[in-house]
């Protein structure tokens, strides 16, 4: 299915984050940059992009953008681009004769509206919006600026900023026809060419669709209180159902800080991962000097080098980075560094008193480690068909571990440090076991039945 992305306005409200709207930088990468991509992740590969107000700059870029991202974008000019917006979709007139995704570039949003969207059934001369009906708790919404829908069995009654009655937000995001183009142009013959008047026209012809997005979210970015928004709601968006006490609570709300910053530079996700993994070796190189001072100094780099751990998948869920190997790669040097940590704090305790016995307690905090990383894929997969994919549940993992070596650098109980995870993470691991294994049984009853 092909995209039209209108993004012809001046957007004269947000001049003072750059010259040109779709450009703008928004955490990293440009608004029109981040509706492409997002758009992209819902398996959308050809994007047709309007362009009005200093057009020339904006189509250069993109066409530096889609060579890099490998994503094919047709230009349509609109020297009309003072006007009303429906004028930007009929420049699209002639090159989409079946249905399309209609997205505007300065709305940023959840992929799986566009998911659900895309797989809707539409009659020939139909069109369906995307909707949002939380018009009491949404707060990322402009009341006064925002188009109001009012909405009654799925099908769109009335549609416009100042009507009186309405139950719902229009998103800017809509599945159309070629029926569009007619209704735009019905609307431009009687003196009004905007989207909204297109769509109102469809309405009393009763092929106005509505879908609910339940609870993803949009955020039209007209000014600088949507742009401060879009911020927030990416940042927010950041933390994973998988983030345990220490991260959900500590290194999420210090790592996203950073991460903001890191945003504005070319360092890549696999850098982060790198220099997160040198942190860690250095304090494991502490622990091997021994003595309190190389002790705090080694815990506070392994804490350090945690809280910086997030950072890289932040970056590359943001920038739209995310690889397999990415992810593989972060994983394989964080076992190497928990095992490195570990192996300093068994080495430091053991050349203080000797004590074969600490050896033993070092092995079954290092494997208890090494287990809690290899069960929990499984046991997140687990969580997260239950729960959904944004449901927080109960996990111990490497964020916890780490804290703990940090607090017990800290007050200088390498020992009790050793013992408590090595407790922890065995304890954690038959845990998830026997939640598996229950999962199991259940699945096969259920089966039987």
């Amino acid at each position: 299915m092909k995209a039209l992305i209108i993004a012809a306005g001046q957007g004269s409200r947000l001049s003072t984050k750059g010259d040109s709207k779709p450009l703008t930088q928004l955490l990293g990468l440009s608004l029109i940059e981040r509706v492409i991509l997002t758009a992209k992740k819902s398996g959308l590969t050809d994007f047709y992009v309007v362009t009005g107000y200093n057009g020339e700059k904006v189509r250069h870029f993109l066409d530096r953008f889609s060579q890099s991202r490998n994503i094919k974008i047709t230009h349509i000019i609109n020297d009309e681009w003072e006007k009303e917006n429906g004028l930007s979709v009929l420049k699209a007139k002639e090159l989409l004769n079946e249905n399309f995704i209609l997205l505007m570039g300065d709305h940023i949003f959840d992929e799986s509206i566009l998911w659900k969207l895309k797989n809707e059934r539409i009659g020939d001369d139909e069109v369906i919006m995307a909707v949002d009906y939380n018009i009491e708790s949404d707060t990322l919404v402009d009341v006064d600026d925002a188009t109001k829908v009012l909405v009654e069995d799925n099908k769109i009654l009335d549609i416009g900023k100042n009507i009186k009655e309405y139950n719902a937000y229009d998103t800017g995001i809509f599945l159309c026809s070629p029926a569009i183009f007619s209704a735009i142009e019905e609307s431009l013959d009687n003196g009004n060419s905007s989207l909204s008047k297109g769509i109102s026209i469809m309405t009393r012809k009763k092929k106005a669709k509505a879908l609910d997005i339940k609870n993803a979210h949009w955020i039209d970015v007209d000014d600088e209180k949507g742009f401060k928004k879009a911020e927030s709601k990416l940042l927010g968006t950041l933390k994973k159902a998988s983030d345990g006490l220490i991260s959900r609570y500590l290194n999420r709300p210090i790592s996203t800080r950073i991460t903001r910053y890191l945003l504005k530079t070319s360092i890549t996700p696999n850098h982060i991962s790198f220099f997160s993994f040198i942190l860690s070796m250095l304090g494991a190189f502490l622990f091997f000097l021994g003595g309190y001072i190389n002790l705090v100094i080694g815990g506070i780099l392994a804490q350090v080098s945690s809280i910086i751990d997030g950072c890289d998948g932040e970056i590359a869920r943001l920038k739209f980075r995310v690889t397999g190997f990415g992810g593989w790669f972060d994983a394989v040097l964080d076992r190497y560094a928990d095992a490195f940590l570990l192996f300093g704090l068994t080495y430091y305790v053991y050349f203080t008193d000797n004590n074969f016995l600490y050896i033993t307690i070092g092995f079954l905090a290092i494997i208890g480690a090494f287990m809690n990383s290899y069960t929990a894929d499984k046991y997140d997969g687990l969580m997260k068909r239950k729960l959904g994919p944004r449901g927080y549940y109960f996990r111990i993992g490497r964020d916890v571990r780490v804290f703990i070596i940090f607090l017990g650098a800290l007050i200088n109980q390498p020992l009790s440090t050793l013992v408590l995870i090595a407790l922890l993470t065995n304890i954690e691991n038959i845990r998830r076991i026997i939640v598996l294994n229950k999962d199991e049984k259940y699945s096969l009853l259920k089966k039987e039945d």
